[in-house]
């Protein structure tokens, strides 16, 4: 489990490729940048881009996962050399920051816009209409990692558009300062949404 805090900054640094089966996955080296490694132990979890992954090697300043095929067709970030949001996994006498976050990406979204509002950023993302009925106004959305509140929902047909409202202090400690529009974003719908979706579609 996580909280949606990003603790650091951190990047991918080497791609290489598990196979040359097509449905191989790779596997990544990731530069910790700030995230300390001291306590980090092989088999532990690191949330990547809000995608949570297996530590398989370590050094003092980073790491090794192996990412499957599914799981890089499933998410967005993985597949490239470049900065990552990183967050370990919670530990029971760590402060629940953000929310509960379980680190399996639910779908991609796309940036519509990302644009100034007064001191802050409005982060507009469309996502899939599957997702809507999880999104709702002051709720919770994980996206790329990062804890955030939903502003504004609006239903389409085929699709739900969202906004959230970015304080500078998120955008500066986040890679989330890279995106623009068409970018695509992970996003996690909050944890206690899908059980209560779960228990109101059984019936009695």
């Amino acid at each position: 489990m996580f909280t949606g805090i990003v603790a650091a900054i951190g990047k991918i640094s080497s791609i290489t490729p598990l196979g040359n089966d097509p449905d191989a996955g790779v596997r990544l080296i990731v530069e910790a940048g700030g995230l300390p490694m001291a306590d980090v132990g092989l088999g532990d979890s690191i949330a990547l881009n809000g995608a949570c992954m297996t530590v398989i090697s370590k050094t003092d300043t980073g790491f090794t996962v192996d990412v499957s095929r599914e799981s890089l067709n499933r998410t967005a970030g993985l597949d490239a050399i470049g900065e990552v949001n990183l967050e370990k996994a919670l530990t029971l006498a760590d402060r629940l920051g953000g929310h509960l976050v379980s680190g399996h990406v639910d779908g991609l979204g796309v940036v519509r816009s990302f644009e100034p509002v007064g001191e802050s950023m409005e982060l507009v993302i469309e996502a899939s209409r599957e997702l809507a009925k999880y999104l709702a106004y002051k709720g919770s959305i994980v996206v790329n990692g990062v804890s955030l509140t939903v502003n504004r929902v609006i239903d389409g047909d085929s699709e739900c558009t969202f906004s959230i409202n970015l304080i500078p202090h998120t955008v500066e400690v986040t890679t989330l300062k890279h995106l623009r529009s068409g970018s695509r974003v992970n996003l996690e719908i909050d944890l206690i949404a899908r059980y209560v979706e779960r228990m109101l579609s059984l019936k009695a």
